[in-house]
């Protein structure tokens, strides 16, 4: 299907985060982003740590205010000031999944009020046999027990409680979810298991993700489309697929070259690639997201832009 022809659920459009760091500065976090999100998609960011990833993620779910541009959600502007009844409409269809599973619940309180907390505040129930069905549910869906939810968060593993979060999301029925590195702080040997969780929940209940990461190896396995993020703007985007095979952008080139090889002997014969932003074109020229290819679009000036095709021919070329 051509993108013309799918939904767009959520539209990101000259978006600018900026924070006040004293004495009258500012950072820009977020810089001049743009993108469409489709809706039964997962569209993965990916960058280093303090590239702004997170930044935006937040700035979807309102918690980072833009201070340039606008947020749009099934073609209504999210972000800014709105009406409190839209502000409900938010965070009843988008929930965001936390990095750190120990530190996004509540340590207090037991499973059955963590996964409940979103139908008390919105009242998603008719009486508490119907509250407690529902809880059940959601434990069952990510492969918990219902009486699990009578314990406490520390009582179980790093990797039961990333089920608990994602339960906790899914008991609302959201429309689209903000997964911001959902399995960075879990083991290596249940990392696949979140991953796969996450795609079944999303085949069942249609669901619409933005996976935040650093890790292209695990995007790889998961996405859909991916957008490149680097200090803030966004360098790459393409299918997920094209852009492992015809990477563009020099910094897109230099992640690549960092992910582990399984094979020892590739691993220790492969040249890793430093991202250097000084040897790019020196020029007054705005850079901007342009399309070197159908839904392949690359951060560059027109000279960069007219390089990048010839390129993309001669990759394809030898690649067949």
């Amino acid at each position: 299907m051509s993108t013309e022809d799918r939904e767009v659920i959520l539209s990101i459009k000259h978006v600018d985060v900026t924070f006040e760091t004293g004495h009258k500065k500012k950072l820009r976090a977020v810089k001049d982003a743009n993108f469409d999100i489709y809706k039964g998609e997962t569209f993965a960011l990916v960058g280093e740590s303090g590239s702004g990833k997170t930044t935006l993620g937040r700035a979807i779910m309102r918690i980072n205010p833009c201070s340039a541009g606008e947020i749009l959600f099934e073609g209504k502007r999210i972000s800014g000031k709105i009406s409190r009844e839209e502000d409900r409409n938010v965070v009843r269809n988008i929930q965001m999944i936390f990095q750190d599973p120990a530190a996004s619940l509540n340590e207090r309180a037991t499973i059955e009020y963590c996964v409940s907390e979103g139908l008390y505040n919105f009242h998603l129930y008719k009486d508490e046999n119907e509250r407690i069905e529902k809880v059940d549910r959601a434990l069952e869906s990510v492969g918990l027990l219902p009486e699990h939810k009578s314990r406490y968060p520390h009582e179980f593993s790093g990797g039961q409680r990333q089920r608990v979060g994602i339960a906790r999301a899914m008991i609302m029925d959201p429309k689209f979810i903000v997964a911001d590195e959902p399995i960075s702080a879990l083991d290596v040997s249940i990392r696949a298991q979140v991953l796969n969780l996450m795609n079944k929940l999303k085949a069942e209940r249609n669901l619409t993700y933005l996976f935040i990461a650093h890790d292209l190896s695990v995007v790889r396995f998961i996405a859909d489309r991916i957008a490149v993020i680097h200090l803030g703007e966004i360098v790459e985007i393409a299918e997920s697929e094209t852009l492992f095979k015809y990477p563009m952008h020099p910094y897109t080139v230099s992640l690549l070259s960092a992910v582990p090889m399984p094979d020892p002997i590739v691993e220790k014969t492969r040249h890793h690639i430093v991202y250097d932003p000084s040897k790019l074109e020196q020029t007054d020229e705005q850079r901007e997201l342009r399309e070197v290819r159908p839904g392949h679009f690359v951060f560059c000036t027109n000279n960069e832009f007219t390089r990048y095709r010839e390129k993309m021919d001669r990759m394809e070329q030898e690649l067949g």
